[in-house]
């Protein structure tokens, strides 16, 4: 079985005082958390598998992602850095893997403009096409088109948001994370908005749906506040990897005291 891989995520935005990067709740209420390159080098040396690099104001306000901060971090790292954040081009592409990134995720672009998945893939490999999935629990079951059980009993939707959560789509998350795959997508990023910097756990429902509908790595995102809840992600999830922010950044709970708990639990992971 493959090891199951711990991703911290940065996600930058920019201020007066340069790349900066913050964490929030349901993306908002955003308090700093530190500098981007310090905070990558020192995950890189904590045991890290991969890392995520967000520019979450790139496509909100229109402006390319920060090419020169992605540089100067991967010259810190030597494990795979994803990055995403206001990529709409191959050009795009092409500048941050230049850049130094392994991997590139992409979201609002992706949904307004699907063959750009395929473009991409057929021109720079699926392996380093990442598709961002943010989504949100949708009660209205009469738009939905995978109707899944919560675990209170009540019955939801997934509705696929974009330009950092601010914009729903009336996309259903499962179809759309099938239709990824199919175009080329390597690997889905999967955010529940609803959980998003709670601390409550990751959106299990979703994951798991997601997660046996498609054959690619699902990553999930939104919500890590207890060494439990990423055994819940893997095991209960069926995630393939798990992504967490704040309770790093602030160093509530450490890689290390992650790994070494799971490998108790005997899911396998890289030491």
């Amino acid at each position: 079985m493959l090891a199951k891989r711990i991703i911290p995520c940065l996600d930058v935005t920019l201020n007066e005082s340069g790349a900066t990067v913050v964490k929030g709740v349901h993306f908002v209420n955003l308090r700093e958390a530190g500098d981007p390159v310090e905070l990558a080098k020192r995950y890189d040396e904590e045991g890290a598998d991969e890392l995520v690099f967000l520019d979450i104001t790139a496509s909100p306000h229109g402006r390319e992602t920060m090419v020169n901060v992605v540089e100067r971090t991967a010259e810190q790292v030597f494990i795979p850095l994803t990055v995403g954040g206001g990529i709409k081009t191959l050009d795009d592409i092409n500048k941050l893997l230049s850049a130094g990134a392994d991997k590139v995720s992409i979201n609002t672009a992706a949904v307004k403009n699907p063959e750009f998945i395929e473009k991409a893939s057929s021109v720079f490999g699926a392996q380093c096409i990442v598709i961002a999935i943010d989504c949100r629990r949708n009660f209205d079951l009469s738009k939905g088109e995978h109707i899944i059980t919560l675990e209170d009993g009540r019955k939801a939707w997934y509705e696929v948001v974009i330009y950092g959560g601010r914009t729903p789509t009336g996309i259903d998350a499962v179809s759309w994370a099938k239709k990824v795959e199919e175009l080329g997508a390597g690997e889905i990023l999967l955010t529940s908005m609803d959980r998003d910097g709670t601390k409550d756990g990751y959106d299990i429902p979703i994951t798991r749906k997601i997660s046996e509908e498609v054959s690619i790595p699902v990553i999930a995102s939104g919500g890590a506040g207890t060494l439990e809840h990423f055994y819940e992600g893997f095991v209960e999830g069926k995630a393939d990897a798990c992504l967490a922010a704040s309770i790093f950044h602030y160093k509530e709970i450490s890689i290390e005291e992650v790994k070494r708990y799971l490998k108790e639990k005997r899911v396998p992971v890289r030491l």
